[in-house]
């Protein structure tokens, strides 16, 4: 990536080509591509949260039962196996 004082025009892909604007200072995008000042998400990125479904802590209580339910499932086919061959 060019530092931004090296960028000397937008670059946008326009259905007439790329933008020929110069970028806002700071920024590699001039105003009307997403340039201006206080555009883009929020720190944090709260926007892209919505139902918490892939969340650290929700991945790691999936992770934990699907393990608990993949050792359970194990040992209870091989019981059951077993019954069979003896009854």
């Amino acid at each position: 990536m060019q530092p931004p004082e090296l960028i000397s025009a937008c670059g946008a892909k326009t259905v007439s080509g790329p933008c020929p604007a110069t970028p806002e200072p700071g920024k590699r995008r001039c105003r009307l591509h997403g340039g201006a000042k206080g555009s883009g998400a929020p720190k944090g990125n709260q926007n892209a949260y919505k139902h918490g479904m892939t969340t650290k802590e929700e991945l790691a209580w999936f992770r934990a039962k699907n393990k608990f339910v993949r050792q359970n499932c194990r040992n209870a086919g091989k019981s059951a196996d077993a019954s069979r061959v003896q009854g």
